[in-house]
């Protein structure tokens, strides 16, 4: 597979942070992720280690969603609230792509451990429409990245994660927006992300705790409870993921 060169520097999209500072994680995971110009990449990746489980990977995730929410609240007079909830054993290949979701909204993806070799690239079409004076929603119409023509388009606008390692604990979020650029109203600059499994294998795992967070106004009605929050915390069922098959349900061993 192809790839450019870091638009990007390591240092502006890796972080190995302290774990015990999750507000300062929190805040550095807000700056890169939640943009709303093309100072910031839009996505980055915090390496945990592999010194956790689970649990409280998951414990931990829900803890930086509810401190970036307060710095949300703060600096844009909005908050955050959960839009899905899920975790899935993830092992078919993906073109460039947004999840379905609002006009502003980011993923928080908790990758675990894994024995299956995978890749991530994230493009900022959101940076090459606007160069090309297209809005998000246009560029997507015209030069659609599931095809050849379009994803070679955004060649220089996608970064590979170097820094993605299988054996740790990882959370990855990327900025899933799809507004046009505004300097009178800040609005979240969106990327596409894809996902290249390099040997799937359905004897292992590559189990995703796969999270989508919106930016909506104070005092909206919540769509994911606390029950559950809870659940997505402490359950042990994993989905396969298959984009060719019927979802099917782990035996939830962990």
């Amino acid at each position: 597979m192809k790839t450019n060169s870091l638009e990007w520097s390591p240092d502006a999209i890796c972080l190995s942070p302290e774990i015990s500072d999750l507000t300062a994680l929190a805040s550095d995971l807000y700056q890169r992720t939640c943009r709303t110009d093309f100072n910031e990449p839009g996505f980055c990746l915090a390496n945990l280690g592999a010194a956790l489980d689970s649990h409280a990977f998951r414990r931990m995730m829900v803890n930086l969603k509810n401190e970036m929410t307060a710095i949300h609240e703060r600096e844009a007079g909005r908050t955050l609230h959960y839009l899905s909830l899920g975790r899935f054993d993830q092992q078919v290949s993906t073109k460039p792509h947004l999840d379905s979701g609002p006009d502003e909204c980011f993923l928080m993806l908790g990758y675990e451990p894994s024995e299956v070799t995978s890749v991530l690239e994230i493009s900022d079409y959101s940076k090459c429409a606007f160069e090309m004076g297209l809005t998000p929603q246009d560029f997507l119409m015209k030069h659609n990245p599931m095809f050849h023509s379009g994803y070679e388009m955004l060649r220089p606008y996608t970064t590979r994660l170097p820094c993605f390692s299988e054996a740790d604990y990882q959370i990855v979020c990327i900025n899933n927006s799809v507004v046009p650029f505004s300097t009178d109203k800040p609005v979240w600059q969106g990327t596409l992300h894809t996902a290249t499994v390099i040997d799937p294998d359905e004897s292992k795992r590559r189990v995703i705790n796969s999270t989508m967070i919106a930016s909506v106004p104070l005092g909206a009605k919540a769509a994911i409870s606390k029950s559950e929050e809870h659940e997505f915390v402490e359950t042990t069922l994993v989905r396969r993921r298959d984009y060719n098959a019927l979802q099917k349900h782990d035996d939830g061993k962990q």
